[in-house]
C-alpha cells in the first residue's frame, strides 16, 4: 500500500496509490502524489515496474504519474512502460511528453474504455480485467486473475506407470490416461494443481452500484473504497464514494476471502474506526496503511 488517503492531504497518508507483484512482475495501481518516493521509502523495486493502471484522472489519483515517467528517465530506463486508463489520460502523457522528449523509453499508453468487464492485459501468468465504475467522471476498476496452472504429475507415478511423454503431456493438459488396453490412469491420481488460483480486485472511487458485486464474484481479495463511515453516507451519495457498510455489504454479497479498505476521509484520522464498522458485515476487514504489506 504506497497511499491510502482520498483528495485532501494529511500527514500520515500519501494519495492512492499500490504497487502488485504477481509471479516476479510488477504492476501499479493509480499513481497520488510522490508515489516515486513511496515507492523507494517501502522498497518496491521500481526498475520492475511493467506497467501502471489509473482508474481515473482525479489528482489524487494521477498527480503523481509525472514524478514517477520523470525518476525512470533519469534512472535510465529502456523498456517501454505500458500504462492504461481512461481516454482522458491521454492528454496528461501528452503535455507531459511535450516537455519531456529526452526520454531513453517509451510510453505505450492504452486507452480503457469499456462498458462491461473486458480483459485488456494478458501474460503467461495473469490476466487483468477493466470494469466500469460509478464516480461522476469515466473511471474504472480493475481485476487481477492468475491463470490457471498446468496440472503437475507425480514423480512417484511416472515410474509405477511407465507413463511415456505423450502421456505425461496429457495429463499435464488436465485429462485421464486413455491407453489402447482400455487402461485408465486417473487424472487425480496421477497429478495434481500446484496451486488455486487466486485474484486481487482494485476498487476505487466509487458509489456502489448494481452488479458491483456480480463483477467481483468470489475475488481472493478485495480493495473497495471507504471513504465515509457510515454516519455521512449523504455526502458518500453526493461525491459518489462508498462508506464502510457499502463496502463491507459489496465484500460479503461478491463471497471474497478478505476485504482491505482505504481511501479514507480526512475529517477521520483513526482508521480503527472504519475496519469496526465494516467488520460488523464483513469480519475479515482490515483498514490498511500506507506501506502495509498483504500476502495474496
Amino acid at each position: 500500500m504506497l497511499g491510502t488517503a482520498s483528495a485532501m492531504p494529511v500527514a500520515t497518508r500519501n494519495q492512492s496509490a499500490q504497487a502488485l507483484q504477481v509471479h516476479g512482475r510488477l504492476f501499479l495501481m493509480d499513481a497520488g502524489e510522490g508515489v516515486q518516493t513511496q515507492m523507494v521509502r517501502y522498497r518496491v523495486p521500481m526498475a520492475k515496474l511493467e506497467a501502471v493502471f489509473i482508474s481515473h484522472v482525479h489528482g489524487d489519483h494521477v498527480y503523481g504519474l509525472f514524478g514517477l515517467l520523470s525518476t525512470f528517465g533519469m534512472g535510465g530506463r529502456m523498456v517501454p512502460l505500458h500504462v492504461y486508463g481512461p481516454a482522458n489520460l491521454r492528454p496528461f502523457i501528452n503535455f507531459f511528453l511535450s516537455y519531456n522528449d529526452w526520454l531513453p523509453y517509451e510510453i505505450v499508453f492504452h486507452p480503457v474504455n469499456t462498458r462491461f468487464p473486458e480483459v485488456i492485459f494478458e501474460t503467461k501468468s495473469v490476466t487483468v480485467t477493466a470494469f466500469p465504475l460509478l464516480h461522476g467522471i469515466e473511471t474504472y476498476g480493475y481485476i487481477f486473475r492468475e491463470k490457471e496452472p498446468q496440472w503437475n504429475v507425480r514423480k512417484e507415478c511416472i515410474a509405477e506407470y511407465g507413463l511415456t511423454l505423450t502421456e505425461i503431456g496429457t495429463l499435464k493438459r488436465g485429462e485421464d490416461v486413455v491407453r489402447e488396453d482400455g487402461t485408465v490412469i486417473p487424472l487425480a491420481e496421477a497429478a495434481y494443481k500446484p496451486f488455486v488460483p487466486r485474484s486481487y480486485a482494485y476498487v476505487s472511487d466509487t458509489a456502489v452500484f448494481p452488479g458491483e458485486a456480480e463483477v467481483l464474484k468470489d475475488v481472493t481479495v478485495l480493495y473497495h473504497e471507504a471513504t465515509f463511515l457510515q454516519e455521512h453516507e449523504d455526502k458518500a451519495a453526493a461525491r459518489f464514494h462508498s462508506t464502510t457498510l457499502q463496502a463491507a455489504r459489496v465484500a460479503l454479497d461478491a463471497g471474497v476471502s478478505r476485504l482491505l479498505i482505504g481511501h479514507y476521509s480526512s475529517r477521520n484520522l483513526d482508521q480503527r474506526l472504519y475496519e469496526a464498522e465494516c467488520r460488523t458485515i464483513f469480519p475479515e476487514t482490515y483498514a490498511a496503511s500506507d506501506g502495509d504489506e498483504f500476502e495474496i
